[in-house]
């Protein structure tokens, strides 16, 4: 009988290259990141829940769920709009245990889908990530109209993504985090790297904090 080992892996584990790529002069102009070890849980309210929902995110998470396009970090997730009613509770893997709470908190008022295996997490930052980004997505993510906290659900290349923007690094640059489906993670990936080697790009992975 064959003995089948069932080890959790990487969608970019043959993709993701760490180091150095493209232009190799001078500070990289683009860091690309491969965030590995993520909880991620969608939160439909129920019809004429929406509210509850509301209510019981609170009491858990310790601030509303955004009813608009943006991020919100609460005590133990960042929660993500995705849709009317809905949003993502995003968090490292360590927090596997307060996640174990969402069935009983959000019982008979919201659906709850686990996509913490479904979906990889790409994060994105540097003096030329803009620039890069530009090349494949239609959004405007100048300081005026994408600041921290806000997110968007977009498409490159006919793909789904999550978007949405973090604090500022310690470099003082901006920081946007890239969510898709794994199937499309290589491609994604790949669509990535193409338009930032001019700027010289960085790559790497890091479990989530």
């Amino acid at each position: 009988m064959v003995d089948y080992l069932w080890n959790a892996q990487s969608p970019l584990q043959k993709e993701l290259v760490a180091g150095r790529h493209g232009v190799t002069a001078g500070q990289a102009g683009v860091t690309l990141t491969e965030i590995r070890g993520i909880m991620l849980v969608q939160v439909m309210a129920r019809r004429g829940k929406a509210v509850e929902t509301a209510k019981a995110a609170k009491k858990l998470f310790g601030v509303e769920p955004p009813s608009t396009p943006k991020a919100v970090i609460g005590k133990i997730a960042t929660l993500i709009w995705s849709g009317p009613d809905q949003f993502l509770a995003f968090a490292a893997r360590s927090a596997d245990s307060q996640f174990g709470k969402l069935a009983e908190v959000f019982a008979g008022i919201a659906s709850l889908s686990d996509q913490s295996d479904g979906r990889c997490l790409s994060q994105i930052s540097g003096p030329r990530a803009r620039e890069a980004l530009a090349k494949f997505s239609s959004l405007d993510l100048d300081d005026t109209m994408f600041p921290p906290g806000a997110t968007a659900t977009s498409s490159v290349d006919h793909t789904p993504v999550n978007i949405w923007r973090d604090a500022n690094g310690a470099d003082g640059e901006a920081v946007f985090n890239l969510l898709v489906f794994t199937s499309f993670a290589d491609s994604l990936w790949k669509t990535i790297v193409a338009s930032a080697l001019e700027y010289g790009l960085e790559a790497s992975s890091a479990h989530a904090e």
